[in-house]
């Protein structure tokens, strides 16, 4: 059986990639997307944005499983990829907040179809 990605011609969803690339193209929008989300525990950050602005410390409290380090980590990758913007809050003590950007809302319904895909999965 081949591949689904084999043959597919640039056209539908999988168009912008290659279909018989020996690599991921970073170039692929599917790709560009994968790396937005990639590591374990980032839909999770991500999901904590869905109601609204968090601190780092509300984030450390609703995740409390998830190391500081990987927090860090998470939160940096998510704002280099223009999902979310940080603010920092002058005055004492420096206030740091992080909220879903436009281009992290438009992610918003890609993970929807994600766990809705997902869901159908799992054995009954």
């Amino acid at each position: 059986m081949a591949h689904q990605t084999v043959g597919h011609g640039g056209v539908g969803v999988l168009s912008g990639c290659p279909a018989a690339a020996a690599e991921p193209d970073p170039s692929c929008p599917i790709e560009i997307t994968l790396a937005v989300l990639k590591g374990r525990w980032t839909p999770l950050v991500f999901g904590e944005f869905l109601s609204g602005e968090r601190t780092y410390s509300e984030l450390s409290r609703a995740l409390p499983a998830l190391s500081d380090k990987v927090l860090s980590e998470r939160l940096a990758q998510l704002t280099s990829a223009g999902v979310l913007e940080r603010r920092r809050t002058p005055g004492w003590p420096v206030r740091v907040t992080y909220e879903l950007t436009e281009r992290g809302r438009a992610l918003v319904p890609v993970l929807a179809a994600m766990r809705h895909w997902g869901a159908e999965a799992i054995p009954s």
